[in-house]
């Protein structure tokens, strides 16, 4: 399984004049966008970091999701929420011929924590011997800040801000998140049975 974000977070996009407020950098001064570059750098850590530990993808993206098999025959649950539409299905062979899989052959179910890619009749396209599934889909909340909620917009300020004060220092102990920031995360996190293949 390989995922795969084929577009970025816009700089626009990032809530940065938020940010400096939140850090209480002081305003009215030439050199007032010197840190812009760094504060960009740890607002996209700390969602990044926010995003793999939640699974949920907090501003819209496109991406490619690729499987060697599915794990049932009729749906598969995607690696990321919430899922927006899934654009294209292709089934590659092991020399890498592909077919695009009619849209009519399967659906998109949302879910908070689990959308999934289901059949339309009984069964996913088949995947050959040595050959893989490719899933393009978009993911995320909303295309601006305003859309996340605002939980996890608090937690990315709260880890960014962490990131910013200990910006010098090589290590930090055992790596862990602040706890402030677990707090916010943990009714966002999704439960993993059997190795994630729940569904």
């Amino acid at each position: 399984m390989m995922l795969i974000e084929q577009t970025t977070v816009p700089m626009e996009a990032l809530p940065l004049k938020r940010f400096k407020d939140h850090l209480r950098l002081g305003t009215g001064f030439a050199d007032d966008d010197a840190q812009d570059l760094l504060l960009e750098a740890l607002l996209r850590a700390a969602i990044g970091a926010i995003e793999g530990r939640t699974g949920k993808v907090l501003l819209v993206r496109s991406f490619t999701w690729t499987v060697m098999a599915w794990r049932e025959a009729g749906r598969q649950s995607l690696p990321v929420a919430p899922v927006s539409a899934i654009t294209e299905l292709r089934v590659l062979d092991r020399l890498g011929a592909a077919q695009v899989i009619d849209p009519e052959a399967y659906l998109m179910v949302r879910d908070t924590h689990r959308p999934r890619l289901a059949a339309s009749g009984m069964l996913l396209p088949q995947i050959p011997l040595g050959g893989r599934a490719e899933v393009d889909f978009e993911a995320g909340f909303g295309v601006d800040w305003a859309a996340v909620p605002a939980d996890l917009a608090q937690a990315v300020f709260l880890l960014a801000a962490h990131y910013h004060e200990h910006r010098h220092e090589a290590a930090l102990g055992d790596g862990a998140m602040p706890f402030g920031v677990m707090a916010l995360l943990e009714r966002w996190r999704t439960v993993r049975v059997l190795g994630g293949g729940a569904t």
